[in-house]
């Protein structure tokens, strides 16, 4: 069930819509070693958004999964900033990226919850 969601103050073509969701699905899938079949991502483009002060690219990731190992969070933001930021021309130093694994009865899915 693991969630991503990018938010970036970037313009993305219709080419970069269709492909950036795939590979930063499978990408998590990796990373989190859990099957694809259950990764969502959402890609919001054209946001609003400043980072110390100064509208230059910037991006917001946040990765939500249910055992979300806490030791894993430096690979993690390493792997997926290197992708967001050779993808999207976005520097290292201007994205950001929020890390939370819910209590397993506070994530439904198909009418129920994972507890």
């Amino acid at each position: 069930m693991p969630l991503l969601t990018l938010t970036t103050n970037q313009f993305l073509s219709p080419a970069q819509k269709s492909a950036l969701p795939a590979a930063l699905s499978a990408e998590t899938a990796r990373l989190l070693g859990k099957p694809e079949s259950y990764v969502m991502v959402i890609v919001q483009d054209e946001q609003i958004m400043t980072m110390g002060g100064a509208a230059d690219a910037a991006a917001y990731l946040q990765l939500k999964s249910l055992g979300l190992p806490e030791g894993d969070t430096e690979a993690l933001s390493a792997a997926l900033c290197d992708l967001v930021s050779s993808t999207l021309d976005i520097p290292a130093d201007r994205i950001y990226i929020e890390f939370s694994s819910p209590a397993r009865h506070f994530w439904g899915w198909n009418r129920s919850t994972f507890a």
